[in-house]
């Protein structure tokens, strides 16, 4: 079941529950999975009340035994559309991906990489743009402030 309370331009139920079904098969869900698409203040309220987080975020996992459900925030997957250049369609698809793993009971907060090559790979597979993790990975290392100084010759000023 797909929910949209708040409506995307380019992006419907049929669309995505089609993809949901074949996503689901591919990450090991068993069972139904609902998604809900919805305003930042709800998924405020979702992130706050289940992760004590109280800020939006872009997509929260709720497991089940026989499935589960993911809350979508739209005016985040439509801005990283925008950020990184595809369609918000395709933003929910990565989103719903990401979902559907911690759904499958992947953690990449702990699991050393295990959920992000599953992500890659299946990400791939449903020719979809770049995942979720690539995106938000650690940031690069910056150099320790004293080697980012601009040296200076001995005798000029700064």
């Amino acid at each position: 079941m797909i929910i949209f309370e708040q409506s995307l331009d380019d992006a419907g139920p049929s669309g995505l529950e089609r993809f949901v079904r074949e996503a689901r098969k591919l990450a090991g869900v068993r069972g139904e999975v609902a998604v809900l698409v919805a305003g930042r203040r709800r998924i405020q309220e979702l992130n706050r009340r289940f992760r004590r987080k109280n800020k939006p975020t872009d997509v929260l996992s709720f497991p089940r035994e026989d499935g589960g459900d993911i809350a979508i925030c739209a005016e985040i997957a439509r801005d990283n559309a925008r950020r990184f250049g595809h369609s918000t369609a395709a933003e929910l698809k990565v989103l719903v991906l990401h979902g559907l793993l911690h759904l499958a009971g992947y953690d990449h907060e702990t699991d050393q990489g295990e959920m992000a090559r599953k992500e890659t790979r299946l990400r791939a597979r449903l020719k979809l743009p770049a995942s979720l993790i690539d995106r938000t990975g650690p940031p690069a290392r910056r150099k320790p402030a004293a080697s980012r100084l601009r040296k200076v010759r001995p005798g000029r000023k700064r």
